[in-house]
């Protein structure tokens, strides 16, 4: 069992990557004991807060981010100098919690309809638009004073949606890498990705509508 950190941080007794990445994946290859803990210690928090939006269960999370170190372990020899290291452990994180999604996926998923803008026949919005709110979702789960609000709006989206937007507005992939981990087109990301932030805007505007707008 591996054991994570899940504040993230190091320990003294914990030998440094002296060498720097390059070195440090050279002692992974040759199956050195202390390197693996490193990277444990040093990438298990962060990997660990990944885990934990995706899959929104501590046990699974915590259970995904073992089955990450593990398949990076088993295939460094696949890991190529192209790329960092924390990203490619990042990318192995995330297609094992798309994993795990995918196996618990026992009933069918609820409309999103209902929280998407309805059009007339000649083009205009039934509901007038709200004003705009400001920001991101990324950048509104960076707000401390906004961060539940958000996840639990994100939360309530219907899983093939929801996936999507944590991919790209905040684990920041490229269209091209989601449409890879998802099995699906790039058109399709690009069409659920939109879906999916219409939607999250209709659960945010109550509380992100400007104070003018009352």
């Amino acid at each position: 069992m591996i054991e994570l950190d899940p504040a993230g941080k190091r320990e003294a007794r914990i030998p440094s990557d002296a060498g720097g990445e390059e070195a440090l994946v050279a002692r992974l290859r040759n199956g050195d004991e202390t390197a693996f803990e490193l990277v444990v210690r040093r990438e298990g928090g962060r990997l660990l807060a990944v885990a934990r939006r995706f899959l929104r269960n501590e046990e699974d999370a915590r259970d995904a981010v073992q089955d990450a170190f593990l398949s990076a372990f088993r295939s460094i020899e696949s890991f190529g100098q192209g790329s960092r290291f924390s990203t490619w452990l990042h990318r192995i994180l995330i297609n094992a919690c798309l994993m795990k999604l995918r196996s618990s996926r026992r009933r069918a998923e609820d409309s999103i309809e209902d929280l998407l803008p309805k059009f007339q026949e000649d083009g205009h919005q039934v509901n007038h638009p709200n004003p705009p709110w400001e920001g991101s979702a990324e950048e509104l789960l960076a707000r401390s004073e906004t961060r539940e609000i958000v996840r639990r709006c994100i939360d309530k989206l219907p899983e093939t949606y929801r996936s999507v937007l944590l991919l790209r507005d905040i684990e920041e992939l490229t269209t091209e890498d989601a449409a890879r981990l998802l099995g699906v087109t790039e058109n399709a990301v690009k069409i659920r990705l939109h879906r999916a932030r219409q939607a999250l805007r209709t659960l945010l505007d109550p509380t992100f509508r400007p104070a003018f707008a009352s």
